[in-house]
């Protein structure tokens, strides 16, 4: 156990794999670090990939400041099937043939996310109903009434076209679910959609090309993460009175 004279404090930015949720970046950086003082500003899905902004010692008192900041991603949809799940992690409900779309069609579909708007968690989620996650009663085939939340969609901009894929890039407020954006691209389209990839670039004034990948964090020694963090008073955009 790191002692007090060694305690590590701070921000570390984590190029998160796919396959993994965020709380098991979360453990394998307990056991490398030997602390249990460690959280993450922001949460990603397994499927996602990415800037994950880890909380450790007493960063984790940053948790709510740096979890409400805009985040961007890079994604890929897919049109003409629809998933449970809203994403290629789950099962396949419908497919729907592909029109003919243009360029200029899919580009004002994107243009017409952006703004302040009201979305609605999707059933395979993290959000909790009276203590109970979403994505739990998902499993056992339940659909429950969600509040939908405000939200705000500052960007939405197509890079690639390969139809039936559609490469974007996205900037959006805390709490948005892109895979939700992605079902509801095809919705507008009539022919569904689901998010095959997504990757988060950056939270608040944080940014991917700053963060290592997970495994080269394992392998360095606790002087080189301890050069790596990014100190509390850095860390945020305007002073936070800590204890």
């Amino acid at each position: 156990m790191i002692t007090n004279l060694m305690a590590l404090d701070g921000v570390l930015l984590v190029d998160k794999p796919q396959g993994l949720t965020s709380h098991d970046v979360v453990a394998h950086l307990r056991r490398k670090l030997q602390i249990k003082q460690i959280g993450h500003a922001g949460t990603l899905d397994p499927l996602a990939t990415g800037l994950l902004v880890m909380l450790i010692g007493r960063a984790t008192k940053l948790s709510a400041t740096l979890m409400g900041q805009d985040k961007a991603y890079d994604g890929t949809l897919k049109l003409g099937e629809v998933t449970d799940s809203q994403d290629s992690d789950g099962q396949i409900l419908a497919t729907c043939p592909v029109p003919v779309l243009t360029d200029a069609v899919l580009e004002a579909t994107a243009q017409g996310f952006l703004g302040d708007q009201y979305q609605t968690p999707p059933m395979f989620s993290a959000k909790k109903i009276k203590g109970i996650p979403l994505y739990k009663l998902a499993r056992k085939g339940e659909e429950v009434e969600r509040e939908p939340r405000f939200i705000r969609v500052n960007g939405f901009k197509i890079t690639r076209i390969a139809l039936p894929e559609i490469d974007f890039s996205v900037a959006c407020t805390k709490g948005t679910y892109v895979r939700t954006l992605a079902h509801d691209f095809g919705s507008r389209l009539n022919c569904g959609a689901h998010l095959t990839m997504l990757r988060r670039t950056l939270s608040g004034t944080f940014s991917l090309a700053d963060a290592l990948p997970l495994a080269t964090l394992e392998n360095l020694s606790l002087a080189d993460i301890r050069q790596r963090l990014i100190p509390l008073h850095k860390a945020v955009p305007s002073p936070v009175i800590m204890n």
